[in-house]
């Protein structure tokens, strides 16, 4: 790890985990499970805290996880899985920034927007 790196490790959080995050999860966390996206959740007493795999995102943590970093449920999603419905989609993180983000058909952001029959542009007379 070189001069630059460590001193933005100790100052930034966007990039991953700080300095600090790091030695205090080294020193007091338990890690308590691990998502499908490779994301660690850790606890401390009342603490609750997620280590991102990739980016720091926080809709990449699934309903369930996000129950229990929140308090909302004392159980992970480990000890007890919840019941998911037939009709229910798989968690997908929020796109919006992305190019994955939704452009409906007469977006400009499309690559071939689609023709618009329902306007018709308006020329002065």
């Amino acid at each position: 790890m070189g001069f630059l790196t460590g001193i933005k490790r100790i100052f930034t959080w966007w990039d991953g985990q700080t300095l600090g995050t790091q030695l205090w999860t080294w020193r007091k966390g338990t890690k308590v499970g691990e998502d499908a996206n490779g994301n660690i959740f850790y606890t401390f007493g009342d603490r609750r805290w997620v280590i991102y795999n990739g980016d720091i995102e926080a809709s990449r943590i699934s309903p369930d996880w996000h129950g229990w970093l929140h308090h909302t449920y004392d159980e992970t999603p480990t000890e007890r899985p919840f019941e998911h419905k037939s009709w229910e989609l798989p968690h997908t993180p929020n796109f919006t920034g992305t190019p994955q983000a939704y452009a409906p058909a007469g977006s400009i952001r499309r690559t071939q927007p689609a023709p618009r029959s329902d306007y018709e542009a308006w020329t002065p007379e």
